[in-house]
């Protein structure tokens, strides 16, 4: 059989941990590179499909770059593995969480599945570029899930070479799987998953071309003389990436609950709230009285409620008049230290992840500790938010490309511009977690709100609450106007005594009597 160009080959070896966002995702870092065997009857080509069999329910994509061995390799040198490899292309090393159990580490069962390892669809010389040259980037349905680069490993290529050629002989057309970076999640019947190896800084950007495999469901269901699959939470969670994850597929109807769901206490819930739940709580009513309320407004009500530390100190919008209503999406960053940006600061790193899914109607809430001294947010990323239907962007600190973002629509509340990158000051650590934000505490799901006054978190328990209580105060307060512009004193007016609170109660009745009347008309006339 040949695959991509390359003959089937004898031997299959995978890399257990090998990119620092992985890591960081499992919460382990490997001192040294660990392996598996997978069989050349996985192999598979693009266009086809891969089959989630009967009774599981957690099958998992890792897009990977492979490399194929062109010269035999024993006992040689992490500066000469490289030279002994050959081509480079694209893998999609599956697996099935339902079966990891049961293989006890060797993967025999949960990735040596007929189709679980697919190839290509085109092999490139590895001559175009150096090891440390290539990208690899996933989607899932068509929205990008994984990026990263062959620079950030924690194993490069000639390494892995290397020490497996302490143990074993390579021989030409084995293959070798490198390692996933972060965004490996599960996949249902019906996704399309295409993986895509590059070498962007290469003359002419090589490519592999996307590796498409399409996931089906299996009808024949595992016999009574093996293991039978079976899930727990903890593999749940894992293979979704996070709680909030899987919470957000159970919510979509793409997974099932957690059998036993996890006591938090009421400071941790709602960083595990799906962003489908969170969302719910600012409804069209709600929304629309908080896109009329002003912010001013808006905080007098939670003051009454016991909230005087929910404004964010010291950022202003890009664009004079801008407002923001939406939920919160967070992302934090940590302060700058060497080792740790070179471990987490590249490739699809928790910034690019965080821009990447924000979702419609979200604010994205940034942690920058009221760092000003740097970027956090760029032209690119903001477009990318943008595009992806974000409500705005929050942050502490600087934002590069100013002019550039303040051109896009979509507005943006900073501390003002500033040129640098982000690892003059900053490591981009983590997402959808409990952050601080310009002194004021934010959780995924609060609601936020800005104007030219500010920004505001409203937890998102009380939001309908407020609301109602601060569009009501705009109603008040648009009449008061009114009489002073009529020339009224504001004397026993503003704020209201007995008296005027009376003449208001009145004229509102009467409002809503003649807006009764008018739409009764209305239908009447719609009748006719």
């Amino acid at each position: 059989m040949t695959i991509a160009g390359i003959a089937t080959p004898g031997k299959i070896i995978a890399v257990h941990l090998n990119y620092p966002s992985r890591a960081s995702q499992r919460g382990r870092t490997p001192a040294q590179p660990s392996y598996f065997f997978k069989p050349a009857s996985s192999l598979a080509g693009t266009g086809g499909t891969i089959e989630r069999p009967a009774g599981t329910e957690l099958l998992a994509f890792e897009g990977e770059i492979a490399i194929v061995i062109g010269e035999r390799a024993r006992h040689v040198s992490p500066a000469e593995g490289w030279s002994h490899v050959a081509q480079v292309t694209a893998a999609n090393d599956f697996g099935l969480y339902d079966l990891r159990a049961a293989d006890k580490g060797s993967n025999v069962r949960n990735k040596g599945g007929d189709g679980f390892t697919p190839l290509g669809p085109v092999a490139l010389p590895a001559s175009v570029a150096g090891e440390d040259g290539w990208r690899v980037r996933t989607w899932v349905n068509g929205e990008l899930v994984q990026e990263d680069t062959s620079d950030t490993l924690l194993f490069p290529f000639g390494r892995l070479v290397a020490d497996l050629s302490q143990h074993l002989t390579l021989e030409p057309g084995d293959v070798i799987l490198t390692g996933t970076p972060a965004g490996s999640s599960v996949v249902v019947p019906g996704d399309v998953v295409e993986v895509e190896v590059d070498a962007p800084g290469a003359p002419g950007a090589p490519s592999t071309g996307r590796l498409v495999t399409t996931v089906t469901q299996g009808a024949v269901p595992f016999g009574d003389f093996g293991t039978k699959p079976a899930v727990d939470d903890a593999q749940r969670i894992e293979a979704w990436g996070s709680e909030a994850e899987h919470a957000a597929a159970v919510a979509a109807g793409l997974a099932s609950p957690l059998d036993a769901p996890t006591t938090t206490n009421d400071a941790d819930a709602s960083a595990s709230v799906a962003p489908e739940a969170s969302r719910s709580v600012l409804t069209d009513e709600v929304r629309e009285q908080l896109g009329r309320s002003a912010v001013a407004t808006v905080s007098a009500a939670l003051r009454k409620r016991g909230y005087h530390d929910v404004f964010i100190e010291g950022v202003f919008a890009n664009h004079a008049g801008d407002r923001i209503v939406g939920t919160a999406k967070t992302l934090r960053f940590i302060p700058f230290r060497p080792d740790l940006f070179k471990e987490f600061g590249g490739g699809f790193n928790a910034q690019k992840r965080a821009f990447d899914t924000v979702g419609p109607g979200e604010v994205l809430v940034v942690e920058a500790r009221g760092e000003r001294g740097t970027g956090t947010v760029g032209d690119v990323l903001a477009l990318r938010a943008q595009v992806r239907g974000a409500a705005g962007i929050v942050t502490d600190g600087g934002v590069r490309d100013f002019d550039a973002v303040a051109a896009f629509d979509i507005p943006v509340f900073s501390q003002g511009p500033h040129p640098s990158v982000l690892g003059r000051r900053h490591v981009p650590w983590e997402t959808d977690v409990t952050i601080a934000c310009g002194g004021a505490a934010v959780q995924p799901g609060d609601v936020i709100v800005g104007d030219g006054d500010g920004v505001l978190v409203i937890p998102a328990a009380i939001a309908a609450e407020v609301a109602a209580e601060a569009a009501a105060q705009e109603d008040e307060d648009a009449w008061v106007a009114e009489q002073v512009a009529r020339g009224e004193s504001v004397d026993g007016l503003f704020p209201m005594n007995a008296a005027w609170r009376a003449r208001y109660d009145a004229a509102r009745a009467t409002t809503s009597t003649a807006t009764d009347a008018a739409a009764d008309a209305a239908v009447t006339q719609e009748l006719r």
